[in-house]
């Protein structure tokens, strides 16, 4: 059993819904979405455990619908019998140990039309979110979205979405992992080596008729 990391969000309480300049979209009168500033939330952690030598971040959504047949489709309800799978938004590897928060802004301030490649900085390696997935048949938005990229759940989904935002203490300096990888490769790789981890929530809605 790991033990508790204290994660801290500044700009909503845990389990409370996520305010609209942290996000990818919000609701519009017309056409349903408008962008949002997407703007990477700040984040704090600490009680990491004696061995800790770098950390992690992986934010993801489990409420996503398994199937697209209904998603934005006017006169139609995502259903909330649909099964869900898990959208990540944000993955951060490699983070240095001297680091224990980032920034407002400091990952992501606002969107850029085909995604921002993934890269090793500063505060660690940024790895894809699924935003690459999304746009992928998308001409003006197609390319790798690395980094963090905020809510933006179906306009007709029946359910609140829920942000996991989880930060990882972890016993190796770098996962070894480069180029194009994602949620599910690095928390494979996290395997074994997870001293602590902790988590803060944020809930989402872009039906007005589900209010977060």
């Amino acid at each position: 059993m790991t033990a508790a990391l204290k994660v801290k969000i500044d700009g909503w309480e845990n389990g409370d819904p996520i305010p609209g300049k942290f996000a990818f979209g919000v609701p519009a009168a017309e056409g349903h979405v408008a962008l949002s500033d997407n703007r990477s939330p700040a984040i704090s952690w600490s009680d990491a455990p004696q061995g800790t030598k770098s950390f992690a971040i992986i934010c993801h959504d489990p409420d996503v619908p398994s199937s697209g047949e209904d998603v934005n489709q006017e006169g139609k309800t995502v259903p909330a019998s649909l099964p869900r799978v898990d959208f990540y938004h944000w993955v951060q590897v490699d983070i240095p140990l001297e680091y224990s928060s980032l920034a407002e802004g400091e990952v992501t301030d606002g969107i850029t039309a085909k995604g921002k490649a993934p890269a090793k900085r500063a505060y660690g390696r940024t790895g894809l979110n699924n935003y690459t997935d999304w746009f992928a048949d998308d001409p003006d938005m197609a390319g790798e979205y690395g980094g963090y990229d905020g809510p933006c759940p179906p306009w007709n989904d029946s359910i609140v979405h829920h942000y996991h935002f989880t930060v990882y203490a972890l016993d190796v300096e770098t996962l070894g992992l480069t180029g194009s990888f994602g949620g599910p490769e690095a928390l494979a790789a996290m395997e074994g080596h997870i001293l602590a981890s902790g988590s803060y929530v944020g809930t989402y809605s872009m039906n007005p008729d589900v209010p977060a």
